[in-house]
């Protein structure tokens, strides 16, 4: 049998998925033993114990000054401020998507225009909206709905495009006019989209909060890791960054049921 026509077996397969993650780990653990051997006061490495104990302070302690429990209240804070902004993007990008996507009249203006948005780099354009949005929350959101809104609905606008055409035609054949089009065939493929295009976005997404909670912001998972750098706190940031991308897997993992719950027929389940 050809390499290429081979597939895993169950238990393989969790092993393989595994594996990387495994040899991650020893790989750090046995560079941390060996630069502590060393120095005992080494942070760059911090060992399981030193992160343990980093995590039981920010997780389970209450801060002496605030008397909040850290971690949860950033990640309340990060929560709420990427949700606001992904949410704010699903609707403005399928909105966008629809449109352009489906009226060749609107397509003409809007397409270039969203292809030229989508190329702006949104970390350049930060200080522009902590000018014009403020310090506040408003300027952390915006950059994340700017920052993934063309992408999503330029994504949104090929789906709609791919739709064969004779689908229309026999619609109309059969009294349908604009709308009907829209809402009965246009809109479950594109919401069905829309789903795996937040999943791919989730990444630029998380990187713009935290760039924008590094800058200005009073609580956040991105204000702490920048904000406890200046004593290098490796203990404190590493727990921060696995927890992060815990999250991102857990939204990812989430964003994927919803779609198939809602679509089975996507990923050629039965309805």
């Amino acid at each position: 049998m050809r390499f290429i026509n081979r597939h895993p077996g169950r238990g393989n397969q969790l092993l393989l998925a595994l594996l990387p993650f495994i040899l991650l780990l020893a790989a750090y653990f046995s560079g941390s033993a060996a630069r502590l051997q060393d120095n005992s006061d080494d942070k760059l490495l911090p060992s399981a114990a030193q992160m343990a104990a980093a995590i039981d302070r920010a997780a389970f302690r209450e801060d002496r000054r605030s008397g909040e429990y850290i971690l949860w209240n950033d990640t309340a804070a990060s929560l709420a401020r990427l949700g606001m902004g992904l949410g704010i993007a699903a609707c403005a990008g399928l909105a966008l998507g629809i449109i352009s996507g489906a009226f060749p009249l609107l397509r003409a203006g809007l397409s270039p225009f969203l292809a030229v948005a989508s190329m702006i780099p949104p970390l350049a354009i930060l200080p522009i909206l902590f000018i014009v949005f403020g310090l506040d929350e408003l300027s952390k959101v915006m950059l994340i709905v700017i920052g993934i809104t063309p992408i999503l609905a330029r994504d949104l606008e090929q789906k709609a495009r791919e739709i064969p055409r004779e689908l229309f035609v026999k619609a109309q054949t059969l009294g349908a006019n604009s709308w009907t089009l829209v809402l009965r065939m246009m809109l479950p493929q594109l919401c069905c989209r829309l789903f795996i295009s937040l999943r791919l976005m989730l990444g630029p997404a998380w990187l713009f909060l935290i760039s924008a909670e590094a800058i200005s912001a009073t609580a956040g998972l991105g204000y702490r890791i920048f904000l406890v750098r200046r004593y290098l706190a490796m203990d404190t940031i590493l727990p921060y960054v696995a927890w992060i991308t815990l999250l991102a897997w857990l939204m990812d993992y989430l964003l994927r049921q919803i779609n198939r719950r809602c679509f089975p027929w996507s990923e050629g389940a039965e309805t």
